[in-house]
């Protein structure tokens, strides 16, 4: 049965650079189960928004990251008529790899370290394209 939300939910999400590459996961549950997007999930309940940033990204793809600065608060809501579907309000890191060999795991179906500059064949949405960007600007600071 579908989960029925009566309030947003915290996500987290990480722009996880190595060298001049983003780590991208193809989503393998939904909401947007078989598209490409940055890795992240939910904040557990006693968990800080980096740890939760650090365990998502361990748990879909096996890497661990060090985390360098927030870069966007985004809400992500899908409504079907009158009725939310989903809510969640993301906080967006940027991180850099430290250790670990990329591969899918958890809710992730692929992983892929890709050129920022070579987004387009992930079909991306705007908004993550625009967090990217962000993540990249930070990151140079």
């Amino acid at each position: 049965m579908a989960e029925r939300f009566t309030a947003p939910q915290v996500g987290v999400g990480a722009i996880v650079w190595k060298d001049d590459k983003v780590l991208l996961i193809r989503r393998g549950q939904p909401p947007r189960k078989g598209s490409w997007s940055l890795p992240g999930g939910r904040q557990q309940l006693g968990e800080t928004v980096n740890e939760g940033v650090a365990r998502e990204v361990r748990e879909e793809t096996g890497i661990e990251i060090r985390i360098l600065d927030m870069v966007a608060v985004v809400d992500l809501i899908e409504r079907e008529g009158d009725a939310i579907a989903y809510h969640y309000t993301v906080i967006d890191v940027v991180a850099e790899w430290v250790s670990g060999e990329a591969v899918a795991g958890d809710d992730a179906a692929e992983v892929a370290w890709v050129r920022a500059d070579a987004l387009a064949p992930y079909d991306l949405t705007p908004k993550m394209l625009e967090v990217i960007e962000l993540a990249a600007v930070k990151r140079r600071q």
